[in-house]
C-alpha cells in the first residue's frame, strides 16, 4: 500500500527563489527530490505557503497564515497519512510575529498535539507519525527590506535546531536539522538556492525511511 507524507511548511518548502522573486521548478523542490529519491511506494504531499508560520497571526497578509489554524483542515483534506514533516518557524523569527526560538517551539508543540489528536473521518486510521525540522539559520543579507522585516533575528533562529530537538525527543517525534545540509542565501537572508533546496530533500531521504518502515 502507497504510504503518504504531508510537507508541511513555509517558502522554503514551496520554494521561493530569492534570486527571481518567483519559484524554483518542480524538480528542485524538496519535497520532489524527496519523492524522487523514495519512489512510487511513497506520495509525497507539497503544503508550503509563503510566511505561513507555526502558530500565529500574521495580519499583513491576504490570506491565512497561521499554521495551527489551517493544520485540521489539510489533515482532513490528504487523509489518511502515514508522516506529517513540519518545517515551521522561519516566519516566526519577525520581530512583529514574535521573534523567539522558543515560543516558535511551542507553536510546533501545538502542531504535534494537533495531529495527534485529530478526530479522521475513518475511526481505524492512525494518527501518523511527526518528523519535526528545523529550518536553516538565516543569515546577514544587505536586502534593506528583508532585513528589516526580520531584524535582529539571525542569533535567534540559530537556537530553533536545539530547542526543536528537545522537543522531538519530549514527545518522541522524529528530528532533522536542515541546516546541517543547507544553508540560506545572503541575496535575502531567509531563502533558498536551488543546490541547497535540493539537499533538504536529500537529507531527508533516510531518515523518512526509517520512520515508514521502508
Amino acid at each position: 500500500m502507497v504510504k503518504s507524507v504531508l510537507c508541511f511548511g513555509d517558502s522554503l518548502t514551496w520554494g521561493s527563489d530569492a534570486e527571481t522573486g518567483g519559484r524554483h521548478s518542480h524538480d528542485d523542490l524538496w519535497p520532489s527530490v524527496l519523492q524522487k529519491a523514495l519512489g512510487s511506494d511513497v506520495h509525497v504531499i507539497h503544503e508550503g505557503l509563503g510566511g505561513r508560520t507555526t502558530a500565529y497571526d500574521d495580519l499583513t497578509a491576504d490570506c491565512d497564515r497561521n499554521g495551527a489554524r489551517l493544520l485540521p483542515t489539510l489533515l482532513h483534506s490528504h487523509a489518511p497519512l502515514d508522516l506529517v514533516i513540519i518545517m515551521l518557524g522561519t516566519n516566526d523569527m519577525k520581530p512583529s510575529i514574535h521573534g523567539s526560538a522558543i515560543v516558535a517551539m511551542k507553536g510546533v508543540e501545538r502542531l504535534v498535539k494537533l495531529t495527534r489528536h485529530h478526530v479522521w473521518q475513518v475511526a481505524d486510521w492512525e494518527a501518523p507519525d511527526v518528523l519535526i525540522v528545523a529550518p536553516p539559520q538565516l543569515c546577514e543579507t544587505a536586502n534593506p527590506v528583508m532585513g528589516a522585516i526580520f531584524r535582529d533575528a539571525i542569533d535567534e533562529s540559530a537556537m530553533l535546531a536545539s530547542v526543536y530537538r528537545d522537543l522531538a525527543d519530549e514527545l518522541d517525534c522524529g528530528f532533522f536539522d536542515a541546516g546541517s545540509v543547507a544553508h540560506t542565501t545572503p541575496v535575502d537572508g531567509v531563502h533558498l538556492d536551488a543546490e541547497n533546496t535540493r539537499a533538504i530533500g536529500r537529507g531527508l531521504e533516510p531518515v523518512v525511511r526509517m520512520m515508514l518502515g521502508l
